[in-house]
């Protein structure tokens, strides 16, 4: 019987140098997505999914992230006097409950691994998720889950490991971590190997590593060693490889779209795809796009 995902860890301790100069005074994970932070995406999917503790890898500068995800008093009372009860209600509704979050700090950007490492002792002997925050996703239009809620259906057939992937294009597979197929169910398949940024033409899949991971707790005493790999930092892939060898590891192909907001493009691309979606603005915003297109 496998043990129910409660924790996640949230790493957001990354400095946000290719969004510089918004990034020298506003955290990466804190620009918005139409009328909410990137985070706050993340978040919301991990709660959708089930998740009751959320654990942030934070760094310095970072103060603004624990501030949002708290109760802002004279904001709350001022909405209320004023009788925005939709704003208030949209306010107090992102809350995760009391004593749901926790902080830690990595101290030094050693790497991906080395930050989920940093969660180890809010994380405990429990299988855990994993979201990056630079990664927000948006299921297909017929599907009602997102991609860690798609990722925990998967948990709960197979146990062990699970990895979240999305196909991208074989010319782009240098820039990702990228796994090997093995015995395919369909949504999930065996992983037999992973690669982190594999050399041009050398990929074993177009499968790319998509920022949605539910791990042992094991994967702690292996971070714990320190070795370093891509970019001489301490790199969860190879984490991940190592753990493979006692563990069995199973991919999800998420049915939605995934889109990379650590990049310009993938953050403008997603503030485009959210707004036609949000009832509020998707007809007016629409028109505004067309009338843009009309004049280039």
């Amino acid at each position: 019987m496998t043990k129910r995902i409660r924790k996640a860890v949230f790493p957001v301790a990354g400095l946000g140098t290719r969004f510089l100069p918004a990034t020298k005074s506003i955290p990466k994970e804190m620009l918005t997505i139409v009328d909410r932070p990137v985070l706050q995406h993340v978040v919301e999917e991990a709660r959708e999914a089930g998740i009751e503790h959320f654990i942030f890898v934070t760094g310095r500068n970072k103060a603004v992230i624990e501030d949002h995800f708290d109760i802002a008093y004279e904001l709350e009372e001022t909405l209320q006097k004023r009788g925005k009860l939709k704003e208030y209600q949209a306010l107090t509704e992102q809350l995760p409950p009391a004593g749901a979050t926790s902080f830690t700090r990595q101290q030094a950007p050693l790497g991906l691994g080395h930050a989920v490492w940093c969660a180890r002792e809010l994380v405990g002997d429990e299988p855990f998720a994993v979201l990056l925050p630079d990664m927000v996703t948006m299921p297909a239009p017929a599907q009602r889950d997102r991609c860690l809620a798609q990722c925990i259906e998967a948990y709960a057939t197979h146990g062990g490991n699970i990895i979240a992937v999305e196909e991208t294009p074989w010319e782009e597979a240098h820039q990702y971590g990228i796994v090997s197929v093995g015995k395919d169910f369909g949504r999930s398949f065996e992983i037999t190997g992973m690669v982190e940024k594999p050399p041009k033409g050398t990929a074993p899949s177009n499968l790319m590593i998509s920022g949605r991971y539910i791990l042992g707790p094991e994967i702690f005493r292996i971070l714990e060693k320190g070795e370093k790999g891509a970019g001489g930092e301490i790199q969860l892939t190879d984490g991940m490889k190592t753990l493979s060898k006692h563990q069995p590891f199973h991919g999800v192909r998420f049915d939605g779209k995934t889109f990379d907001c650590g990049s310009k493009l993938g953050f403008l691309a997603a503030n485009v795809a959210f707004a036609l979606t949000n009832p509020e603005i998707a007809a007016p915003f629409k028109a505004e796009l067309q009338k843009i297109f009309g004049t280039l």
